[in-house]
């Protein structure tokens, strides 16, 4: 990774890879969703998405309940259209996106279809909301099969796109843009930490495991109540496979969150850059103070709002949208 050309907090500086779960806090509600891609017959060919889910409640005595579970299966050409799409619990709805982008415009293409009407806080929404972004990050997991120059080639509709100014890691300036505001390439690795690292068997729910190349997206969430405050810490990963076995991490963060019980309003967010492509990306969350205030239910409109462009990072906002559905996980405490 290059030094970075805009000033960058040693504070701010990404820390590596973590443990992607810490120990179930009785009376705690925990969600988890994974999307891993596959590719059968190589880059050129089709990409299929396994996209599961589960919302896991752990008791004050520690018994555990299966609050929801879902899972979503797609299948994208080489131009990212959907040509499958199917879902548990089943949504026949779906069936419309066939023949669409599962990139731009996405969002609201699944709103129009009437598909996610009454979703709103359940994980297969989650999986849904979440394709477009993964979709996006999905490719680079075959950067590392190639020569950079040949990949250069074969992404050439990317790398000649000017980037400048589309998130705080490519803000005009930065080390991670040429002077024509496209894309500077470099491989990076960092060692991703396996998710299922730990003694704790249901800490996350049953995923696919593919082989070959892989790219996969892990969040966790888990929300917990302390008095008259609702408390979050939160888990984000997409990483893919190293072409010498494990897996190399391409974005990740931790997070902790407070919003007030009654109100539902955001106190405070704390996210920390663990791994980022580029050295100005931490400069993101110095702007997260911007949603302090916001309702939690209207996240998914007031990030990409208030955190658009420069101010943001398409991974951390993500993130940040997802705390949502904070409180229907919180109405599982009970």
């Amino acid at each position: 990774m290059r030094s970075p050309a805009i000033p960058v907090p040693e504070s701010l500086t990404a820390r590596g890879s973590v443990r992607s779960a810490p120990p179930r806090r009785p009376g705690s509600v925990r969600r988890t969703t994974t999307m891993d891609f596959t590719w059968a017959d190589g880059m050129g060919g089709d990409a299929v998405l396994d996209g599961r889910a589960r919302d896991l409640r752990t008791g004050p005595d520690g018994a555990v309940t299966e609050l929801a579970a879902a899972s979503l299966r797609m299948v994208t050409d080489a131009r990212r259209v959907i040509k499958e799409v199917s879902a548990d619990p089943g949504l026949p709805a779906l069936r419309a996106l066939a023949g669409e982008s599962a990139m731009s415009g996405f969002r609201k293409r699944l709103a129009a279809s009437g598909a996610a009407d009454g979703l709103a806080g359940a994980p297969l929404y989650q999986l849904l909301d979440d394709v477009p972004g993964a979709t996006l990050v999905s490719g680079a997991a075959w950067q590392l099969y190639y020569d950079m120059d040949h990949y250069k080639l074969l992404k050439a509709d990317v790398a000649h796109r000017v980037m400048r100014d589309v998130c705080a890691g490519f803000q005009d300036g930065s080390s991670a843009l040429n002077p024509d505001g496209t894309q500077r390439w470099e491989r990076t690795r960092t060692t991703a930490v396996e998710i299922e690292e730990g003694d704790d068997e249901l800490a996350w729910h049953r995923h696919a495991e593919p082989d070959g190349v892989t790219m996969r997206r892990a969040r966790r969430v888990d929300v917990w109540a302390e008095g008259a405050v609702l408390r979050v810490d939160a888990f984000f990963q997409d990483s893919s496979t190293l072409p010498g076995g494990g897996r190399t991490s391409i974005h990740e963060y931790t997070l902790t969150a407070e919003a007030d019980r009654a109100t539902g309003v955001v106190r405070s967010v704390n996210p920390v850059p663990r791994v980022l492509p580029h050295g100005e990306c931490p400069l993101a969350v110095t702007h997260v103070g911007a949603l302090a205030g916001v309702p939690l239910t209207e996240l998914r409109g007031a990030v990409p709002e208030r955190l658009r462009g420069p101010l943001g990072c398409t991974h951390l906002n993500d993130m940040m949208r997802a705390l949502a559905d904070v409180p229907v996980l919180a109405s599982g405490l009970r």
